[in-house]
Formats: structure tokens, C-alpha cells, sequence
């Protein structure tokens, strides 16, 4: 073994332990930030997940304040036409209970956004209070018009649900 092969060995024994310690340093240092990331990504999704969940139960909502208001408007029809509709307050408060679940449920999800967003959810609310408080005086026919202000609030905001899920 010549003296050239003795000093390359004794450099290999000194400096391979270190090199194998500063790759592991490095390794460690970058599993924890794909753990990071991971978790990120997770919080992430779980946020975007109830939101997208809460969007789905207001749209639930929204139609059935719908439905209700038609119950409502067939009601009032009843009595104009002289037959008694024996479950028109309870028709009544039940659309009106509607209401207040989806503006509960509007209210959440307006707490996600920015004040513009809120604003709109309360402009919606009101609408539907409006539309579901003249339902009994209002024809079948005259539904659509009644809740033609609603209508065109809840597609902007359904819209910004549908971007919200895409980001």
C-alpha cells in the first residue's frame, strides 16, 4: 500500500462520516417541509370541504324556502276562493323558520368572506323575508316575479360558492 492510498483512506475515514451526517441533516430538513406542506394542503382542504358543504345545504335551503312559498301561495289561494286552509299558519311559520335556517346557514358562510359578500347574504335574506311574507297574497303565477330579486342575489352568490370550491 503506498503513502498516497494511506491518505486517502484516513480522509475517507474522517470525512465520510461527516458527509453521511450532512445528508441526513439535509434529509431531515427536507421531510420537514413536505410535512409542512401536507399539513398545509390538509387544513387547506378541510376548510374548502365545510364550506363547500355549507354551500350545499344553503342551496338546499333556498329552494325550499321556495317550495314553502308556493305551499303558501296555493294556501292563500284556497281562501280567496272561499275554502278554508286549516294549516296556513303552520305553512306560514314554517316558511318563515326556512328563512332563518338559511340565513343561518348564510350567515356562516358569509363569515368566511369579505364584508361585500355579507352584505349581499343580508340583502338575500331580507329579500326572501319580503318574498315569503307576501306568498299568500301572491297567484302561483306571480311567484317567479315575487322572487325574481331573490333569485338573481342567490346566483351571484351560489357563483362565488362555485369559485370559492375551484381556488
Amino acid at each position: 500500500m503506498s503513502e498516497g492510498d494511506g491518505k486517502l483512506r484516513m480522509l475517507m475515514i474522517a470525512f465520510f462520516p461527516m458527509f453521511i451526517a450532512t445528508l441526513s441533516l439535509f434529509t431531515s430538513i427536507y421531510n420537514g417541509y413536505l410535512n409542512n406542506k401536507f399539513v398545509d394542503l390538509i387544513q387547506r382542504n378541510l376548510g374548502r370541504a365545510e364550506y363547500m358543504r355549507t354551500c350545499k345545504e344553503t342551496i338546499d335551503a333556498y329552494f325550499q324556502i321556495k317550495f314553502k312559498a308556493g305551499l303558501l301561495s296555493a294556501s292563500g289561494e284556497r281562501e280567496r276562493a272561499g275554502t278554508p286552509a286549516p294549516n296556513a299558519a303552520v305553512e306560514q311559520t314554517d316558511a318563515a323558520a326556512s328563512v332563518n335556517k338559511f340565513a343561518a346557514l348564510g350567515t356562516y358562510l358569509a363569515n368566511l368572506r369579505d364584508d361585500a359578500i355579507r352584505a349581499r347574504y343580508t340583502e338575500l335574506v331580507r329579500a326572501l323575508e319580503k318574498a315569503v311574507g307576501e306568498a299568500r297574497r301572491t297567484p302561483a303565477a306571480g311567484l317567479e316575479t315575487l322572487f325574481e330579486p331573490a333569485d338573481r342575489i342567490f346566483a351571484e352568490l351560489n357563483n362565488d360558492c362555485v369559485k370559492s370550491a375551484k381556488e
